[in-house]
C-alpha cells in the first residue's frame, strides 16, 4: 500500500490528485489490474469528474455547502457537522481500472481529494492490484 500526503489550504477544497496517482500506477508497474482509493477521513471523501474547467470544482464546493452549510442546528459540537455529511455524499473510496499500465478515466475525468474541513494533513491510501 502506498500513501499519499497532502495538506489542503482550505475549509472547503477540491485537489487534483490525478497526476499522482498515474504517478503510483505507473511506477508500481502493474499493466493490467485495479487501483483502490480509500480517504480515512470522516471529513474528507474522494469523487471523479471534470478537470478540464476548473470552475466545474468550485461550482461543486460551492453546491455542496449551499446543500449542507456550514451553520445550522447540529447536535455534533465540534462544529463541523457540515463536513461530516459532506463527506457521506461524496464518499470515501473509488475503484480505478488499470488497463496498459495507466488508470481508465473518461477524456475530461480527473480524480480529486474533497477536503470539507481544513486546512489539515490528509492522507489518501492506495492500493495497486495485479489483474
Amino acid at each position: 500500500m502506498k500513501i499519499i500526503r497532502l495538506r489542503t489550504g482550505r475549509r472547503n477544497e477540491l485537489v487534483d490528485i490525478t497526476d499522482e496517482i498515474r504517478r503510483l500506477v505507473k511506477e508500481s508497474g502493474v499493466r493490467e489490474g485495479i487501483c483502490v482509493l480509500f480517504c480515512p477521513h470522516t471529513t474528507a471523501g474522494l469523487t471523479i469528474n471534470e478537470n478540464a474547467d476548473p470552475s466545474v470544482k468550485l461550482d461543486i464546493s460551492q453546491h455542496l455547502s449551499e446543500l449542507v452549510p456550514e451553520r445550522k442546528d447540529y447536535k455534533h459540537l465540534e462544529g463541523n457537522a457540515d463536513s461530516h455529511i459532506k463527506s457521506v455524499l461524496v464518499g470515501q473510496s473509488l475503484s480505478l481500472i488499470i488497463e496498459n499500465g495507466d488508470i481508465v478515466l473518461g477524456t475530461w475525468q480527473g480524480i480529486f481529494f474533497c477536503e470539507f474541513d481544513g486546512p489539515r494533513n490528509r492522507e489518501i491510501f492506495v492500493k495497486i492490484v495485479k489483474g
